[in-house]
């Protein structure tokens, strides 16, 4: 099957050599080049040439694949439950679902791991080889791409694909998958409306990006928002956006673009809200600059909990250079970040919020002070009775948290 399927492939190819177009960007045009060639094929395989097809449709699907999509992991990239694709090895193919990885029975050659690596780096401009080992970039669906080659891995390719999904635009869609109560997301809601500074925490795969997007989607429709990241995941959840990612250096080492200096640029761009994938480095000192102008904004980082993720973003900033010093930043900190959501992927593969904190601005012996908004009882996530004791973002919004803060618990 796999023989005759590679014949028709080839077929496909010659013919557009001979017709001078071009199927990556037209899915209509190939799937009828493939028609034509399948139909060929099972005419030649009645005459007994060649060996029959057990089942066109399906062939025609798996060729398409192979010359517009990719090739054996397409059927993965269309399946919205799945939400992850990875590959160790050849024969070490890997997705995840609801959270859970799963060995699927793809098996690979290098050559053809190479060949899908060369075809998703197509339209995103960036490359990967011995002079640049890593590569991120973003797929023309917004899937995030991750590729490390040899050398530094031991012997394969190491190919990650975090898959852009849809499912969740909204804060509403994460109460309804029970990742969030309907009293946070009220209550998350009022502190994007009141321009509030937010944090967002949690370990790798745990819905950090997934938080940021749906916060988003709560702007206000006319505010201006920028966003950038190391590449593209976030989407503007207003018509007034602008999205920047970095770039890797040239083959000459050259027009690197850094986040640090999106994030400069980005305050050139009058924004009314700035949003930062994620900091890892130096960049948060940037951040922490920015917001400290008086300018709204969000990001995640990676942290254990909430009061971690605090201690992380007093920390990160140094690495910025010696004249950077914790008795400006920690103060910093502790007066532009105004709320923090931490985010958990659960061992069953449930992505959840379990805290969101809320920094008095005040540090004591160099700790920042910060109250429990919401935190995680007998599993569930409920409001402790505390109440953010800055208001003045609120106040000067019209918003009231008590409203929804006195509610129920």
């Amino acid at each position: 099957m796999s023989n005759a399927l590679a014949t028709i492939a080839d077929q496909v190819r010659e013919r557009v050599k001979r017709d001078g177009v071009d199927l990556g960007g037209d899915h209509a045009l190939a799937a009828r080049y493939v028609h034509d060639e399948v139909r060929r094929y099972s005419e030649r395989a009645l005459g007994g040439s060649v060996p029959l097809l057990a089942d066109e449709t399906q062939a025609a699907k798996e060729i398409v694949a192979t010359l517009t999509g990719f090739g054996p992991l397409q059927p993965f990239f269309d399946d919205d439950t799945i939400e992850e694709i990875w590959i160790n090895s050849p024969d070490a193919v890997f997705i995840a679902r609801n959270g859970v990885a799963e060995l699927t029975g793809i098996g690979l050659s290098d050559g053809e791991v190479r060949d899908l690596v060369e075809r998703m780096l197509q339209s995103s401009g960036r490359r990967v080889d011995l002079s640049s080992p890593f590569v991120d970039a973003s797929l023309p669906d917004g899937s995030r791409l991750h590729v490390v080659i040899p050398d530094v891995t031991r012997k394969h390719w190491a190919v990650n694909v975090r898959k852009f999904s849809q499912r969740i635009r909204d804060l509403q869609r994460l109460v309804g998958l029970g990742s969030l109560t309907q009293q946070a997301a009220e209550f998350l809601r009022m502190c994007v409306l009141a321009n509030q500074n937010i944090l967002v925490s949690g370990a790798t795969q745990s819905g950090k990006t997934t938080m940021l997007n749906a916060l988003l989607a709560a702007a206000r429709p006319s505010d201006r928002v920028v966003t950038v990241e190391e590449t593209f995941e976030l989407a503007a959840g207003t018509h007034d956006g602008v999205g920047m990612q970095c770039r890797q250096p040239s083959l000459e080492g050259t027009g690197e673009i850094t986040l640090r200096r999106l994030i400069k640029e980005a305050l050139r761009m009058r924004p009314d809200r700035l949003v930062v994938g994620e900091v890892r480095e130096a960049e948060s000192l940037d951040l922490l600059i920015a917001l400290n102008s008086g300018l709204p904004g969000m990001s995640s980082i990676h942290a254990n909990n909430a009061r971690d993720a605090l201690i992380k973003l007093s920390t990160l900033p140094l690495l910025a250079g010696r004249n950077i010093d914790s008795a400006f930043v920690v103060p910093t900190v502790a007066s532009c970040i105004d709320i923090v959501v931490h985010c958990e992927l659960g061992r069953n593969g449930r992505r959840r919020v379990v805290e969101i904190v809320a920094p008095s601005g005040q540090v004591t012996a160099g700790v920042i002070e910060a109250s429990p908004i919401f935190a995680l009882r007998e599993g569930s996530l409920e409001a402790t009775g505390g109440y953010p004791s800055r208001t003045i973002k609120f106040t000067n919004a019209g918003l009231d948290p008590a409203s929804v803060l006195a509610g129920e618990r």
